[in-house]
C-alpha cells in the first residue's frame, strides 16, 4: 500500500515553526550538553560512592552515634579540623559515613559514625561529581555561565512546546503514522520520524526538567514571585533566611542535645539530614530536615534556631506558603527524578539525553534545507496598524479570546505532563500540581515583559500609525494566559487543592 504523504497544519510555516528552528540553532548545542551532564547527575550519589567507596562506606557496628555524640568525639580526636556543616546520609543507611564541610577551604571530611574516626578527606571542588555539577550549572563560565544555562533551559521548554504544536498533523487519521517510525523508509524519512517520535514521547519529562532547571537558576526571582502571589512581602523570606541570633554578654551557646530536642518538638516526624553551625556570635543553627510523606526521596524542610536562646527564627512548615514548601521539597527531586524513586530517575536520565538526540536529528533535517535555500532572497513583510482605535480593540479582543482557548489547552497539557512523569512511580497528583504552579510563574514573568512592551507600543507608536499587530497579539495572548494560569494557581494553593 502506498504510503500517504503527511499534510501538516499551516502553522508549520508560521511563527511557531520559526521559534522552533531558530532556538534549536542558537541554543541546541548548549541544551544538548546541559542535558547529558544532567543525566549523569541523576545518579550522582551512586556514582560518587562507586568511585570513592573507601570514603563513603563504613562497616556497620552496634552503636551509630547521633550528632550530639559524634561532634564532641570529632573535636576531641581532631582539634585541627574546622567545619561549618555536618551532612548525614539522606537515605539514612547504616553503612554510610558522615560528611563534614569547611566552606572556606572547600575541605570535605568523612567520619565513621560508629567510632568518630576520620575515614578520608578530599577537596570537594576536585571531585568528579562536583566538576560535572559545575559543567551542568555554569558551563565553567564565571558569572554569566549560570544565566546562559538558565536561559537555555527556557529555550528547551519553548522548543518542547513549539515542537508539540508543530507535531500535530492536519488530519487526525494520520496520527498513528506520527507515533511510529517507518523503518522501511529511507534514511531522511526515518531521521524525520525519529525526531518527531522522540520529541513527542519524551516531552512530559523534558518539559518538567527544563521548567525546574529554569526555576533553580533564577531562584531569587522565583522565590520572590511565590511570596508575592501568596500575598506576602518578598522581603519577608530574605529577613527569615537572614535572621541572626541575639547576642548578649556572657550568653552560652546551646548544646547540641538542646538543639536536637528543640528540633524534635518543633518539627515532629522530621529527621535531621544536615546541620549548619554558627559561624560567629550572631550566627545561628540551620537544620536541613527530611520529613515524612511524598516525595519518595523525602519531604525537605528547614529550621533555623537562635544559637543562644533556641528561639525559632524560621520554620518552613509555618513560615513558607504551600508553593514555597513545594519549591523546597519538589524542585530538585523533580529536576533529577528522585521524587518517585528508580522509575522516575530512569525517566530523568532518558529525558536528559533527549536534547542531544533531538539536536542531532533536527540538524540533519535542517542542514540540507539550509544549503538549498542559502543565498535566495527572503521576503520580509512588516504588518503595520493603519486602522482606527475601534478596529485595534476588535483585533485585541479576538486575540484575547483565542489566547484563553490556547491557555486552557496548555493548562490541560501541563497537568497531563505532570501526571505522565509521575505515573511510573504512582505519584501523579503532586507533579501535576507542581507543573501548573511553576508554569504559572513563567506566565507571570512573561506578562511582566509584555506589559511595558505593549505600553510603549500603545502610547508612543500606535498614535503615529507605527504600531504592529504582532505586539498587540503578544500582549493579548500574554494577558489571557496570565488570567487562566493565575486563577488556576490561586485555586490550587488557596482552596484546599494545594497538597504541598
Amino acid at each position: 500500500m502506498k504510503h500517504l504523504r503527511l499534510q501538516w497544519a499551516k502553522h508549520q510555516q508560521r511563527w511557531f515553526g520559526k521559534w522552533h528552528l531558530y532556538l534549536g540553532i542558537v541554543a541546541g548545542a548548549i541544551v544538548a550538553f546541559v542535558g547529558v551532564t544532567g543525566s549523569i547527575l541523576v545518579f550522582q550519589d551512586e556514582i560518587d560512592r562507586a568511585l570513592n567507596p573507601e570514603l563513603f562506606l563504613v562497616m556497620e557496628q552496634q552503636h551509630r552515634m547521633s550528632i550530639p555524640e559524634v561532634v564532641p568525639v570529632i573535636k576531641n580526636k581532631y582539634p585541627d579540623i574546622r567545619f561549618d556543616y555536618l551532612l548525614m546520609d539522606v537515605e539514612d543507611k547504616p553503612n554510610r559515613a558522615y560528611r563534614l564541610f569547611n566552606f572556606n577551604t572547600e575541605d570535605e571530611f568523612f567520619i565513621n559514625p560508629y567510632t568518630g574516626g576520620l575515614s578520608g578527606k578530599r577537596i570537594h571542588e576536585s571531585s568528579f561529581i562536583h566538576i560535572v555539577t559545575e559543567l551542568h550549572r555554569t558551563l565553567l563560565i564565571p558569572v554569566a555561565g549560570r544565566y546562559i544555562v538558565g536561559l537555555s533551559s527556557l529555550c528547551l521548554l519553548i522548543l518542547t512546546i513549539s515542537g508539540l504544536r508543530l507535531w500535530i498533523p492536519q488530519k487526525w487519521n494520520q496520527l498513528k503514522a506520527m507515533l511510529t517510525v517507518k523503518f522501511s523508509a529511507g534514511f531522511k524519512r526515518q531521521n524525520y520520524d525519529w525526531h518527531n517520535v522522540l520529541g513527542f514521547y519524551s516531552s512530559p519529562v523534558v518539559a518538567l526538567l527544563s521548567l525546574t532547571g529554569f526555576c533553580i537558576t533564577f531562584s531569587p526571582l522565583v522565590i520572590a514571585l511565590l511570596f508575592i502571589l501568596n500575598g506576602q512581602n518578598p522581603q519577608g523570606v530574605a529577613a527569615l533566611l537572614g535572621a541572626q541570633s541575639t547576642y548578649t554578654a556572657g550568653a552560652k551557646t546551646l548544646s547540641l542535645d538542646e538543639v536536637v530536642s528543640i528540633t524534635g518538638e518543633t518539627m515532629p516526624g522530621a529527621r535531621i539530614a544536615g546541620l549548619a553551625f554558627p559561624v560567629d556570635s550572631t550566627g545561628n543553627y540551620r537544620l536541613d530536615l527530611v520529613g515524612q510523606g511524598a516525595p519518595k526521596s523525602g519531604k525537605r524542610e528547614m529550621l533555623i534556631l537562635d544559637q543562644y536562646s533556641g528561639r525559632v527564627l524560621l520554620n518552613s512548615r509555618t513560615d513558607f506558603p504551600p508553593s514555597g514548601n513545594a519549591y523546597l521539597s519538589w524542585l530538585t527531586p523533580i529536576h533529577y527524578g528522585s521524587f518517585g524513586g528508580r522509575p522516575t530517575q530512569v525517566l530523568a536520565l532518558i529525558g536528559g539525553l533527549m536534547p542531544l538526540a533531538l539536536f542531532v536529528t533536527g540538524f540533519i533535517i535542517w542542514w540540507p534545507r539550509y544549503r538549498k535555500q542559502n543565498g535566495k532572497p527572503k521576503e520580509r513583510i512588516r504588518i503595520l496598524i493603519h486602522t482606527g482605535i475601534r478596529s485595534r480593540m476588535q483585533y485585541f479582543f479576538t486575540m484575547f479570546k483565542k489566547g484563553c482557548r490556547y491557555a486552557l489547552y496548555c493548562l490541560a497539557v501541563t497537568l497531563l505532563m505532570g501526571v505522565l512523569y509521575g505515573l511510573a512511580s504512582g505519584l501523579v497528583i503532586e507533579p501535576a500540581v507542581f507543573a501548573v504552579s511553576f508554569t504559572a510563574l513563567l506566565v507571570v514573568m512573561n506578562f511582566l515583559v509584555a506589559l511595558p512592551v505593549w505600553g510603549v507600543h500603545f502610547f508612543f507608536l500606535a498614535p503615529f500609525r507605527k504600531g504592529s499587530r504582532k505586539i498587540v497579539r503578544y500582549f493579548a495572548l500574554s494577558l489571557s494566559f496570565l488570567l487562566v494560569f493565575l486563577v488556576s494557581y490561586l485555586l490550587l494553593m488557596n482552596t484546599g487543592m494545594g497538597i504541598f
